[in-house]
């Protein structure tokens, strides 16, 4: 789907019904839906529209009056803008969108980074991330040259993600929205450099800016117990902020401590600093020399708000982040996160952590191969407190999809040892040697490590918060198989003759769908049919999401699990049989696949015989049966009726209950090898304390799927067993294997 086959929008009132929506989300339709839709009798009130930024895919009905209609390059340019209530501010100023347009590649212009203008020039205008059938655009943006004494103080070569969109010197790029984009020489609708500055000597002044000159201003002063005392003071020295309480909090001295020097500490690190109200805990954004500043210092992006500013330090920004974030402390001030080092040995469920940390959960000491938890070893190994991946700080959708994918299956191993280059080894090796590995051997995975492995993923310039803000699974794994580790393609689908392929598939259902409490199966196979698409092959790992709107929004009470889906119907090659008599079936039916009278899993396809007797219902004589393309050697003699069908296997589910991740393995064959991973079940200590993670069995949920639909439905989610509920209720990811392929990839 390309961008000029839709319609654009962006959200400027609040809709009935989609409380969660943004203000200044963008929004698309088809334009043949378009068309149809306002080409009605009566005009209509809202129209069927899908959100560039969810992830799912769904359909909302949005009232007309909430939605503005952009053209296509607009709505490109703003999608790469953030926050999106930042795009009204855009949208409004309509000469700002068209000095974007305007823009061309060898424009010489500013460019704002970290507070700082840098000068350069656009050697790419495009997406950073290619669009796709679900997102047709993905945001324009501009690619920048650094030049003169700005050299070096970009961030990348050209290259974002895995791909090169233009070609430049190390840290001598930039990638920017239009929005931090100015052209240096005037054009039809953007000032030059001289208008911007007079501009802003003339634009009025609001608390927080900074100006050269003294402006006389009245300030409210507690000095001697007088106030409101008018003073001239030069307004740079002023800036936006609250009076922290106790001492200064911008320059603590902490008590003494073990101290680190620099060689220990980094951009990214997790650390923690004793303030008036305590230990406090962040992570360190920037380091060097601050002005008036003997020695080191060091910016920490606090987790709670105990800071004094966004980033800034009298007047300069050095790093963004949220207001009162923000502390900037001298580097023997602040030591390592002491909840990653050391977990109380009054935890004893484990008496292994009394050990040195390196040998027992650290990692396993070198890059061996360590083979899945069998069945037989899960209730040594996983089962209790203290076990699976430790969480920490939004992590629990990384730990939750690890968990999943290689605690007990070793379909996806083959990214653990493939070749990778230079840059990207180490982050193969942590996932691999301090991750995988001890989850195997040792049945548990320090917290430390995943921030190792954060830190590794933000460093590559995927996300500027990866140490700090939740994920999506899906957002995660797309990462890690595709752009660093260069996984092939996990999904090959065929549509219209072409293959697409992908990681992950979200599952689309139809407005019109009569499904009510589905299985897995159906949900599949309704998404492929309304979309028109097939397998091009057999996966050895298929990811599905189930349908949603965003996280919140289930479209299903209840999904039930297919522990096996039957994929044969499904592939573009190969022979079907008929559903009626098992022979060689050359049509299929769309308008039999929504007849409830048929089983209600499988696409319906006949042979000539049946197909004709089905067909002569004079319920059905207006469907309109399609060919199959017949595989050759087959035709004219038949199939057998024990024609070998093809099946992926269950091996894990992730499920997500208000904005948190948990995941279930299916690790053996029989109905109650079922096991329940939550990083974050228990806490020990309250800020400066650490998460406990917990792995539990959970056999009743055997019991659930042997239930009939009609006893399924019936049940109270809040009253089914142990932790069933949420399997059944908060299903957000499905993880199946094909134990024959994954022996081939």
């Amino acid at each position: 789907m390309s961008s000029s086959e839709n319609v654009y929008f962006i959200l400027t009132e609040k809709p009935q019904f989609y409380y969660n929506v943004k203000l200044g989300s963008l929004w698309y339709i088809r334009e043949f839906n378009y068309t149809l839709e306002t080409s009605r009798r009566s005009p209509p009130t809202k129209l069927p529209v899908v959100c560039l930024s969810s992830r799912t895919g769904v359909t909302c009905n949005i009232e007309i009056k909430c939605l503005k209609k952009l053209d296509a390059d607009e709505a490109d340019l703003l999608l790469a803008c953030q926050p999106e209530s930042e795009r009204l501010n855009w949208i409004r100023d309509g000469a700002a969108v068209l000095a974007a347009l305007e823009l061309t590649m060898g424009t010489d212009v500013m460019v704002e980074e970290d507070g700082q203008i840098l000068r350069g020039i656009i050697r790419y205008i495009g997406p950073i991330v290619d669009p796709s059938y679900l997102h047709p655009i993905t945001g324009r943006y501009f690619g920048i040259e650094l030049q003169g004494e700005d050299r070096g103080k970009g961030n990348t070569d050209g290259t974002y993600g895995f791909q090169k969109r233009f070609s430049c010197e190390k840290n001598c790029g930039i990638f920017a929205p239009f929005c931090r984009v100015k052209p240096l020489a005037p054009t039809l609708h953007s000032p030059s450099k001289s208008d911007l500055h007079y501009e802003q000597q003339t634009q009025e002044i609001f608390p927080g800016d900074i100006k050269p000159s003294n402006i006389k201003k009245r300030c409210d002063l507690k000095e001697n117990g007088r106030r409101g005392v008018e003073i001239k003071v030069p307004l740079h020295d002023v800036t936006k902020g609250e009076i922290p309480s106790g001492p200064e909090s911008m320059d603590i001295d902490a008590p003494k401590v073990e101290t680190h020097t620099d060689q220990s500490m980094s951009l990214n690190s997790a650390v923690e600093v004793t303030l008036a109200k305590g230990n406090s805990y962040g992570i360190v954004r920037w380091i060097g020399n601050l002005p008036t500043r003997e020695g080191i210092s060091v910016g920490i992006e606090l987790e709670e708000d105990y800071g004094v500013s966004d980033g800034t330090f009298k007047g300069k920004r050095y790093f963004t982040c949220p207001p009162k974030r923000a502390l900037f402390v001298k580097l023997q001030s602040c030591r390592p996160d002491s909840r990653f080092l050391n977990i109380p040995a009054n935890i004893k469920k484990m008496p292994e952590l009394n050990k040195k940390e390196d040998d027992d959960y650290g990692s396993t000491g070198k890059l061996e191969t360590v083979p899945p938890i069998s069945t037989e070893q899960v209730h040594q190994l996983l089962i209790g407190r203290m076990k699976g991946i430790q969480g920490h700080c939004n992590s629990c959708y990384m730990d939750a999809a690890l968990f999943g994918l290689f605690s007990c299956s070793s379909v996806l191993d083959s990214m653990l040892f493939k070749s990778t280059t230079p840059q990207d080894a180490p982050i193969q090796r942590i996932l691999l040697h301090d991750i995988v590995n001890p989850l195997r051997s040792k049945g548990f995975v320090l917290g430390q490590n995943i921030m190792k492995f954060r830190e590794q993923l933000q460093d590559h310039g995927y996300s500027h918060s990866f140490t700090t803000e939740e994920k999506d699974p899906e957002e995660f794994l797309n990462i890690v198989m595709h752009h660093i580790l260069a996984l092939d393609p996990l999904l090959k689908l065929s549509a219209a003759g072409k293959v697409q392929e992908s990681y992950c598939y979200q599952i689309f259902l139809d407005q019109n769908h009569s499904l009510i409490l589905p299985t897995v199966q159906q949900l599949l196979e309704h998404s492929f049919h309304n979309a028109g698409l097939k397998l091009a092959e057999v996966p050895s790992c298929l990811i599905l999401q189930m349908p949603r709107f965003g996280k919140k929004f289930k479209m299903f009470e209840k999904i039930i699990p297919s522990l096996e889906l039957d994929i044969t119907d499904l592939l573009s090659e190969g022979p079907q049989q008929c559903i009626v008599c098992g022979h060689l079936a050359v049509e299929e039916c769309g308008d039999c696949f929504k007849e409830p009278i048929f089983n209600p899993t499988g696409f319906k396809v006949f042979c000539k015989k049946c197909s004709a007797q089905v067909h002569s219902h004079p319920q059905r004589h207006s469907h309109q049966p399609a060919a199959l393309e017949i595989p050759k050697g087959y035709l004219g003699r038949g199939v057998p009726h024990t024609l070998t069908r093809d099946r992926l296997e269950l091996f894990a589910v992730l499920c997500i209950e208000t904005s948190h991740y948990v995941s279930f393995v299916k690790h053996g064959p029989n109905k109650e090898d079922w096991i329940f991973f939550d990083s974050m079940a228990d806490r020990q200590g309250e800020r400066d304390g650490f998460n406990i993670p917990e792995v539990q069995a959970c056999p009743e949920v055997g019991m659930y799927l042997e239930m009939s639909p009609a006893e399924l439905a019936s049940q109270v989610p809040r009253d089914m067993k142990g932790v069933a509920k949420r399997l059944f209720c908060d299903a957000y990811m499905y993880l199946y294997q094909s134990t024959s392929m994954c022996l081939y990839r």
